[in-house]
């Protein structure tokens, strides 16, 4: 009976310890298992966390990208803007002043324009066969008056007191082949509109060929004239001359010529030739130029407005042909310069 029971209890001791045996075996495999599965948990989630990371960083270098190419199109587009914007306001500053230039040659008036010329100096003004007054220079200033809807008033006036005629207002302006050369300071002047020259006029006759052929001569020219002005600075010429005679107009002088009281007048090319074109006269014109000078229209110093003013419309008779059409009636030939 103690021997079953002894055998009883033996079984039951091995049972148990077997069974903490299992057990124990059994806790000793999960707690081995807990770690592997925490370590790959671990790298999964590293993993996990690298890959978020790049996209972040993908994600970020996408929108760095984006914000530099929205800054080049800003910059661009702001660049194109200024441009523009510099653009209109640089038309508005030009329509701005061509509103005020255009404003003011529009408000300056004028009724009458008086031109003070030499009646003895054709074909530039001088009295027609008719008794008017007539004239290249005289035309040009009734067709510039016309379209400045202004009355023209043609004032002769003696060609030494010109200055004192324009001073006092008795004249607007010195309208008569008058040279701007070497009187650029003294008068307001329009733009210069024809070329010419000082030249010495003699009897084809006279057998005087050049100006060395002129010493001992008695020479005329008129008064304050530019031919004047042009060999007062030629001295050594102007002594070697017979004479030098100061005269009151160029019709004194040709009428001189030909009855042979002088031997030759210094005058504008211009005037010589068409004298002896219309006189039929035996002159020549020597080949030697005392001076090259241009004309224009003098205006009291300082009268801007009324230069202005009859400029406007010179500039428009160059442009439609009006200016050439006039000459080519005088001279046979446009011998104008204005806008060429």
């Amino acid at each position: 009976m103690k021997k079953k029971v002894l055998s009883v209890l033996l079984a039951s001791a091995m049972t148990a310890a077997v069974l903490a045996g299992c057990g124990q075996d059994k806790e000793t495999e999960k707690a081995g298992e807990t770690p592997a599965k925490t370590e790959a948990v671990t790298e999964e989630a590293k993993t996990e966390a690298a890959e978020t990371e790049k996209k972040t960083e993908a994600a970020e270098t996408e929108k760095k990208t984006e914000a530099a190419e929205t800054g080049e199109e800003t910059e661009a587009g702001t660049e194109e803007e200024t441009k523009s914007d510099k653009k209109i306001a640089d038309k508005v500053i030009a329509e701005s002043e061509t509103k005020a230039e255009t404003g003011a040659k529009t408000d300056f008036k004028v009724d009458k324009l008086t031109v003070g010329f030499d009646q003895d100096f054709p074909p530039m003004g001088f009295i027609g066969d008719d008794g008017e007054y007539t004239g290249f220079d005289l035309e040009l200033a009734a067709e510039v008056a016309d379209r400045l809807g202004a009355e023209v008033v043609y004032q002769p006036i003696a060609w030494d007191m010109k200055d004192a005629e324009l001073s006092s207002g008795n004249i607007d302006c010195i309208w008569n082949g008058f040279t701007m050369t070497d009187r650029e300071d003294e008068y307001t002047w329009s733009e210069p509109y024809m070329k010419n020259d000082q030249v010495f006029v003699v009897r084809a006759d006279s057998g005087i060929a050049s100006e060395a052929d002129l010493a001992g001569k008695v020479v005329d020219v008129q008064t304050d004239s530019s031919a004047q002005r042009a060999l007062a600075g030629m001295s050594k010429l102007t002594e070697s001359f017979g004479s030098l005679n100061p005269v009151a107009d160029y019709n004194t002088a040709f009428m001189e010529l030909e009855a042979g009281a002088v031997d030759a007048v210094a005058m504008d090319s211009v005037v010589a030739n068409y004298q002896i074109e219309k006189r039929g006269a035996d002159f020549n014109v020597l080949d030697e130029s005392i001076a090259a000078e241009e004309y224009a229209i003098g205006f009291k110093k300082g009268n801007e407005e009324l230069r202005d003013a009859v400029q406007e419309k010179l500039d428009e008779m160059a442009a439609d042909g009006t200016l050439a059409e006039i000459s080519k009636k005088w001279f046979g030939e446009d011998m104008t310069i204005l806008g060429k």
